[in-house]
C-alpha cells in the first residue's frame, strides 16, 4: 500500500508534471496556471488512488471544479483516463458527498460541452468501475464526466499520450464554456454581477464565474434583442424598441393588441430561472395580460476581435401571463 501510495503521488504525478509543457497545448492560453497532483487517501489508504490534471483558477482543490483525472481499479487490474469533477464538500468538519442531483447536473451539463464540440465522447465512452467497497470512490465514479478504461495488459499497447492529450481538449473546452458561464442560471448570473457591485472586494475565482465584462454583456444583450424582435416579426408583430425609455424592452404590436416584452439574454444552457427587477415585476401586475417575456439562451461570445460579438440563441417566449 504504501508503494503504491508512492508510486501515484510522486512518480506518476511527476512524470505528468515533466510533460505539462506539451500537454499546455491542448489548453487555451487563458489557462497558463496547470498543475498535478495525486493522492491514494493519505492518512486512510483509499482504494481507488488517483492523479488529477488541473487549472488552479479553475479547479483550486478536488473538491471543485473539472480536471482530468487517472483513477485505479481497486483490484490493481485497470487505469480509467477521465475528466471529473468535485465530489465532495466539507460540511461539520466532515467531507460530505454531493448529492446525486447535483452531480449528474454537472457531469451532463460537461458532456454536452464535449458533444458539441467533438460530436462524440469517443474516445471516452466507457462507464468507470472502480470496484471500490467504501463510499468515497463511489462518488468518483458519480463525479466522471467522460471515462475511458485501460486494462493493464493493454498498457503498452495503449497511446496514453494520445488520450491524456485529448482528454486535456476536452477539459479546455469545459473550463471555456465556464468562463463564459454556461453552467450558471440567468439568475445566478444577475446575483454574482450584483454582488460584485456590493462588494467590491470579495475575490472569486474563475470558476466560481467573475461575470462578463462590461463590454460582453452589451454584446449579449444585443444579440438577445436582435433575435427577440426577429421572433417578434415572424409571429406577425411590429416592434419598437423602448429598451433606453421604458422598463421594458419591446413595444409589440398586432391586430390592435400591444405587450410589453422584457428582454433577457444569458450564455447560460441552464435557463431555469431569472433574476427580474421592481420595476419589471411591478409593471407585469399592473398590465399583467399586456406583458410578455423573451428569453434568449445559449448565446455565444466571440472575444477575438477588438470588441466581443455575440451569436447564436435559443429564443423562448411567454406572450401571456407570467
Amino acid at each position: 500500500m504504501q508503494e503504491r501510495g508512492n508510486l501515484i503521488r510522486s512518480d506518476l504525478a511527476q512524470e505528468l508534471r515533466r510533460r505539462l509543457p506539451e500537454l499546455s497545448r491542448a489548453f487555451d492560453p487563458l489557462f497558463d496556471d496547470l498543475a498535478v497532483e495525486g493522492s491514494d487517501g493519505i492518512g486512510r489508504k483509499t482504494e481507488a488512488p488517483w492523479v488529477r490534471l488541473y487549472s488552479k483558477a479553475m479547479s483550486p482543490t478536488p473538491r471543485e471544479g473539472f480536471y482530468v483525472v487517472i483513477h485505479f481499479a481497486a483490484d490493481g487490474l485497470a487505469c480509467f483516463f477521465t475528466i471529473g469533477c468535485g465530489s465532495t464538500v466539507w460540511s461539520g468538519g466532515d467531507l460530505r458527498p454531493v448529492s446525486d442531483a447535483q452531480l449528474t447536473a454537472k457531469t451532463s451539463w460537461a458532456r454536452s460541452v464535449v458533444e458539441r464540440r467533438w460530436q462524440t465522447l469517443a474516445p471516452f465512452t466507457d462507464t468507470i468501475s472502480l470496484g471500490a467497497r467504501a463510499s468515497l470512490p463511489r462518488t468518483f465514479e458519480k463525479a466522471t464526466v467522460l471515462a475511458r478504461r485501460v486494462p493493464v495488459e493493454s498498457v503498452d499497447a495503449s497511446d496514453l499520450e494520445g488520450l491524456l492529450f485529448s482528454a486535456a481538449e476536452r477539459l479546455s473546452s469545459i473550463y471555456l464554456a465556464q468562463l463564459d458561464q454556461r453552467d450558471v442560471a440567468p439568475a445566478d448570473q444577475d446575483a454574482r454581477d450584483l454582488e460584485a457591485i456590493v462588494r467590491p472586494l470579495h475575490r472569486r475565482t474563475r470558476a466560481q464565474g467573475i461575470g462578463l465584462t462590461a463590454s460582453e454583456r452589451k454584446a449579449v444583450e444585443l444579440r438577445a434583442m436582435l433575435l427577440a424582435i426577429q421572433f417578434l416579426q415572424s409571429e406577425g408583430f411590429t416592434c419598437d424598441d423602448k429598451s433606453a425609455v421604458e422598463p421594458f424592452d419591446i413595444l409589440a404590436r398586432r391586430d390592435g393588441q400591444a405587450l410589453k416584452i422584457e428582454v433577457k439574454g444569458t450564455t447560460s444552457e441552464l435557463c431555469d430561472s431569472i433574476l427580474m427587477t421592481r420595476n419589471e415585476i411591478e409593471l407585469h401586475r399592473q398590465e399583467k395580460g399586456a406583458t410578455g417575456l423573451v428569453i434568449v439562451s445559449r448565446i455565444k461570445l466571440d472575444r477575438n476581435g477588438a470588441a466581443p460579438s455575440a451569436s447564436g440563441g435559443v429564443v423562448e417566449a411567454s406572450l401571456s401571463d407570467f
